[in-house]
């Protein structure tokens, strides 16, 4: 059984960098998509950053200068971290795992960042 295990998330101020960890379990995946999607409140659950099994990654336009994602394989481990926060970033984020080759998709129970300005 997948089970995906969020954590990092909290109230920051504007400006300030913050990581997000999410370690993927009972996964026996070769090909994968790991990355974080956030939804803020009243909008569409929205992608931000993906990291390919093979080590590519992909960003979110509104983040891409700011936020990086990385990959520990022995853990199995993502982490999200973004730097320069702004307001408009606050959301929950979710981590996300997705087969690439079914485009099975799995889901965390999500991580709590708000952004005071």
């Amino acid at each position: 059984q997948v089970h995906l295990a969020e954590s990092g998330g909290r109230l920051v101020q504007a400006g300030d960098s913050l990581r997000l960890s999410c370690t993927a379990s009972g996964h026996t995946l070769s090909r994968y998509v790991l990355g974080w999607h956030r939804q803020a409140p009243g909008k569409e659950r929205e992608f931000v950053a993906g990291i390919f099994s093979t080590g590519g990654s992909t960003f979110a336009e509104p983040v891409k200068d700011r936020f990086t994602i990385s990959l520990d394989n022995t853990k199995n481990t993502v982490f999200l971290q973004m730097t320069s926060l702004k307001p408009e970033d606050t959301a929950v984020y979710y981590c996300n795992l997705r087969d690439v080759i079914t485009m099975y998709e799995y889901w965390g129970q999500g991580t709590q960042v708000t952004v005071s300005s």
